[in-house]
């Protein structure tokens, strides 16, 4: 099977060339058009890429021409219909990075497209596939805390800007860390409540990185779902540069009668070095972007529809931009189907 990477644009597209290259049965694709005109930290990944012995051709009609069976969509934001609806076009399936898209037209397009096709659509929420988090799944289907009443999460991480400066642009990007981390907690909160958010509230600043970019950089949203449950995101980008992680995603669950909580990245050893007077971190849990990697591959070989797909993604989508239109407001606001 030909996997393809379209573009190196995205902070995990490393992560993913990187895994591939080495996946038995796969034959690896990575395109990344930009000439040298592409900023430091992108030429320093292509740099690391090609260490490794992998070719980076230099147009996405490169890459579709090696008819790849599936590609993995890098680019900023605004910018994935382009690349998602020319791969549907040559019959070939898509992985898409969060969020599908930064507009709810953009994003039905992408879907029709591939279901004209008849492709598979999948986004990248690889907290999905956390075995902590099926687990977490699983006990409150079992009702182990009662009847859930709300859900307290957290999305924080260092800023992107330092290895890609179109996460502080809000044209491409689509906004700030409200747009970039509130939504991988708004589909684990779908999946785990199994109902649609109704209501919207949300509050959002620029009290760090002020002088850095112009969107926001710290974010509380609040969701209403259809039963009554209460959600609360933090999704900022509030961690200082010298954290030795790029941040974490958690979550605590509270019923009627208990309460339970998941540190998804929380496998780790922690610590301090002297040399370099610096903290350490080391992750020694299940790698989630591999997990997710496999069902996309997987999908693909069993001819069956991936998941999470266009339809969560849009979905998702629909949450941020009510949380945008709720910052702006300062009131609660419904969410707006597409």
């Amino acid at each position: 099977m030909r996997i393809g990477v379209a573009s190196l644009e995205h902070v995990h597209a490393e992560t993913y060339v990187r895994l591939l290259h080495v996946w038995d049965g796969i034959e690896l694709v990575v395109a990344d058009p930009g000439g040298d005109a592409v900023e430091e930290g992108r030429r320093a990944t292509r740099d690391r890429i090609a260490s490794l012995g992998v070719t980076i051709l230099d147009s996405y009609e490169d890459l579709l021409a090696a008819e790849p069976d599936g590609i993995i969509v890098c680019t900023p934001n605004s910018q994935h219909r382009d690349l998602v609806e020319r791969a549907a076009a040559a019959g070939v399936h898509v992985l898409c990075e969060k969020p599908i898209a930064t507009e709810v037209s953009d994003a039905v397009a992408m879907i029709e497209a591939c279901e004209r096709a008849g492709v598979g659509l999948m986004l990248a929420y690889p907290v999905r596939f956390s075995p902590g988090m099926r687990e977490l799944k699983s006990a409150l289907d079992r009702g182990e805390i009662g009847r859930v009443l709300a859900f307290d999460g957290a999305n924080v991480a260092r800023i992107p800007i330092g290895d890609r400066a179109w996460f502080g642009d809000a044209e491409l990007a689509g906004g700030g860390a409200m747009m970039d981390h509130t939504v991988h907690l708004a589909d684990i909160l779908l999946y785990l409540t199994g109902e649609p958010v109704i209501g919207v509230y949300a509050q959002s600043n620029r009290i760090a990185h002020a002088d850095d970019v112009d969107v926001e950089t710290g974010a509380v949203v609040t969701l209403e779902f259809a039963s009554g449950v209460i959600a609360t995101i933090d999704a900022s980008w509030s961690l200082p540069d010298s954290n030795p992680t790029w941040g974490g995603l958690s979550l605590r669950a509270i019923g009627d009668s208990g309460e339970l909580s998941i540190d998804a990245f929380g496998d780790a050893l922690r610590g301090h070095a002297e040399v370099g007077a610096r903290s350490l971190w080391r992750s020694y849990g299940v790698d989630t972007n591999r997990l997710m990697l496999a069902e996309f591959v997987d999908s693909i070989r069993e001819r069956r529809a991936p998941v999470p797909d266009g339809l969560d993604g849009l979905e998702t989508l629909e949450i941020v931009l009510a949380a945008y239109r709720s910052a702006r407001t300062g009131q609660p606001v419904p969410v707006e189907r597409g």
